[in-house]
């Protein structure tokens, strides 16, 4: 028999793919689709991509899954998610200026600088809860100003990925609290545009676009969108929010007690808090959840899942025609004895964030010899992910949050030996949850809350469906405090000798 319940699309504008899946109000999957997408590396430590090819991917990928003509399904509500950070550059007519500069690109240290040279670190706190970070839209604004003073000048709005394709489905400019909260510009603590900011670095007000509720309709699709999408023309659009939010709400981390590791691209660690936490040091970034009343602590790491894959593409290259290639590179690993030998991999390809702070921060191998193999190498690349996470675990714990067990989702989810490598090193059971969407599938619950299919984001969260916690080894969590330790040595030495 059809499916006869409410169904809701989530869509998630990632770095490598958008993807479109539908849900019906239980959470339960209907459809699904991704549209791949290519990133652009003009210099080292650049990343850019066209917002256009956003669009064109979003709009294949919903007419996969909706279908089309008399057999096409009817969303009742759309929920949008994206990547965090990066900026799309708009002129007055809408248009896109210039490709946008994604949450990894590093270019703009001296923007960084000129920003805390302005605001002290208490003013920071204060008025944004987060430090100036390269990967931050801030930051890139003023890079577009200083270094393209023509483009600048067209410049008449900024706006995240999921909302851009928000304006392109229904013509509506609007944002939500938990991506805003990532653009520097934001008042995390009152959720409202930081009037103090915006006048520190003399930037207009009317550069941002309105902010509304997560599961608040901004927006319906136009009957220009229906055309290219095979939507409903006047289907509504909630908030929604950024990518890491709805993947928490994906995996049920709603409210405080929850912790959640992923793998995607980058690495995070989440955890809700009651209240707008700010790390001292500010190693951890402090955002809104898509929750009302709800903040989160979250540690990143910039190369994650993107590490290994690197690894995969350039070290195991006999491979890359073999599908379970990944699976093949996790059994040699098992084989290879905890701490690879006394090799240590680095994970800083792109920069990093946790704890670091430090754009120019670069991967390394470290501790190579003639014993060493291919096997050595991929242990020494996944053990080097799970430090680069347990870092972001450390300073969570570090600020009085529990942690009694870490939900992991992602790239780390899927293995076996994977799984049980992240409950040896971090020490805690780790719970994986079963559903592969995250992101997608959060947004699409914050479309049923919106639509009035679930009554609030808790409730849909309990839809979510948990797997067996993989509990920690003892003898091998105490087994990995040296080789951590070691790990952590390396990045200040390694930064003394640039």
């Amino acid at each position: 028999m059809p499916n006869t319940r409410p169904i809701f699309l989530g869509l998630d504008v990632g770095t490598s793919s958008v993807k479109a899946a539908l849900f019906d109000d239980r959470g339960r999957t209907v459809a699904r689709a991704s549209e791949p997408l290519a990133m652009r590396v003009p210099q080292p430590g650049w990343a850019e991509q066209n917002p256009v090819d956003w669009w064109k991917a979003a709009a294949r990928a919903i007419r996969r899954a909706v279908g089309s003509g008399r057999s096409a399904r009817r969303v009742d509500a759309i929920g949008l998610s994206g990547q965090m950070h990066s900026s799309v550059f708009l002129d007055r007519a809408g248009h896109v200026i210039r490709p946008a500069l994604l949450w990894c690109d590093g270019r703009t240290t001296a923007q960084c600088q000129a920003i805390a040279a302005r605001v002290d670190q208490a003013s920071l706190r204060s008025w944004v809860s987060n430090p100036p970070l390269e990967g931050f839209t801030l930051p890139k604004i003023l890079w577009l100003r200083d270094n393209e003073p023509a483009a600048f000048a067209r410049l008449a709005k900024v706006l995240l990925p999921k909302d851009y394709l928000r304006m392109q489905l229904s013509g509506t400019l609007a944002t939500e609290p938990s991506d805003a909260s990532g653009t520097l510009l934001f008042d995390v603590a009152n959720r409202r545009w930081s009037r103090e900011m915006l006048g520190a670095m003399d930037l207009s007000p009317d550069l941002l676009p309105d902010v509304g509720g997560s599961t608040e309709i901004l927006g319906t699709v136009s009957a220009r969108a229906a055309t290219a999408t095979g939507l409903f023309a006047g289907t509504p659009i909630v908030g929604g929010g950024a990518d890491n939010a709805c993947g928490a709400i994906g995996v049920g981390a709603v409210a405080p007690g929850a912790v959640v590791a992923s793998w995607g691209t980058s690495g995070t660690v989440l955890c809700p808090t009651s209240a707008p936490l700010v790390d001292p040091q500010m190693r951890a970034h402090t955002f809104c959840h898509a929750v009302p009343d709800t903040w989160y602590v979250m540690g990143v790491m910039l190369t994650a899942g993107a590490a290994f894959a690197w690894h995969q593409r350039e070290l195991a290259r006999e491979l890359a025609r073999k599908r379970d290639a990944a699976d093949l590179l996790n059994r040699e690993a098992a084989r290879i004895p905890i701490g690879a030998l006394g090799l240590t991999f680095l994970p800083y390809l792109q920069g990093e964030r946790t704890p670091h702070r430090d754009a120019d921060a670069r991967g390394a191998f470290v501790g190579l010899s003639l014993a060493h193999t291919r096997a050595h190498l991929t242990r020494a690349v996944l053990e080097g992910i799970c430090f680069g996470l347990r870092d972001s675990l450390e300073i969570i714990a570090g600020l009085g949050l529990a942690v009694p067990e870490v939900m992991i989702t992602g790239g780390g989810a899927n293995a076996a030996f994977v799984r049980q490598l992240q409950a040896n090193v971090y020490g805690k059971p780790v719970v994986p949850v079963s559903q592969g969407e995250g992101p997608a599938l959060g947004a699409a619950l914050l479309a049923a809350v919106g639509a009035g299919a679930q009554p609030d984001v808790a409730a849909a969260a309990q839809t979510i469906r948990r797997r067996p916690a993989v509990n920690p080894r003892p003898d091998a969590h105490r087994a990995y405090d040296e080789p951590y330790r070691r790990f952590g040595r390396l990045y200040p030495a390694l930064r003394a000798a640039r």
